[in-house]
């Protein structure tokens, strides 16, 4: 049976792989320049970084399936990366208060073989009015490090949410259902 390769670093993606029983044979994250191109829309965004990314790690691994993903999120047509600092985040955050907003997850998975499959999934998400103490709170705890948006549904930031539309799995980082129907699809032998 051939390898599956996650092209990911993130802690995450790899525990909501677990939590389905898929465990990745290796982890190899792809360094890419991550930045938006000009008038490129968020889903789009994401679609080409998994997609890259996935064609970057298939060349080091020809023999296995290759998993990678993307993660975006977009306030209209804005797309709020990784904070970069506090100041940041404290604007992210503030510009997602009381308001919905997208979160675009693209999947890109191929076979040994050659055959790959794409994938984007947006889920909807609805932020309460937050106060400021509420994002000074959640700035000091340090979750939004490392996370699109600023923030991470699935820790404290989970007390913002309203309202959400879609796949909860693809705000914390990779929309299962999808990524297991995707490798199933292209021959890997999904428990």
């Amino acid at each position: 049976m051939a390898s599956l390769v996650l092209a990911s670093a993130s802690p995450r993606r790899l525990e909501l792989l677990r939590r389905i029983g898929i465990e990745p044979d290796r982890i190899a994250p792809m360094e890419i320049d991550e930045t938006p191109r000009p008038v490129e829309l968020p889903r789009d965004l994401a679609m080409r970084l998994a997609g890259e990314k996935c064609a970057a790690a298939s060349k080091r691994f020809p023999e296995s399936y290759v998993l990678a993903a993307d993660t975006v999120v977009a306030c209209g047509r804005r797309v709020l990366g990784k904070a970069q600092n506090v100041e940041q985040a404290r604007r992210f955050l503030t510009m997602l208060s009381g308001r919905r907003h997208r979160v675009w997850g693209g999947i890109a998975i191929r076979a040994p073989d050659g055959r790959r499959a794409d994938r984007t999934v947006m889920t909807h998400v609805a932020f309460k009015r937050l106060e400021t103490r509420e994002i000074e709170s959640y700035l000091d705890c340090g979750e939004w490090r490392d996370k699109a948006g600023a923030y991470g549904i699935q820790g404290r930031a989970g007390g913002f949410v309203k309202a959400i539309t879609g796949s909860y799995p693809n705000v914390v980082g990779l929309a299962l259902y999808e990524v297991r129907s995707l490798l199933a699809g292209l021959g890997y032998p999904v428990p």
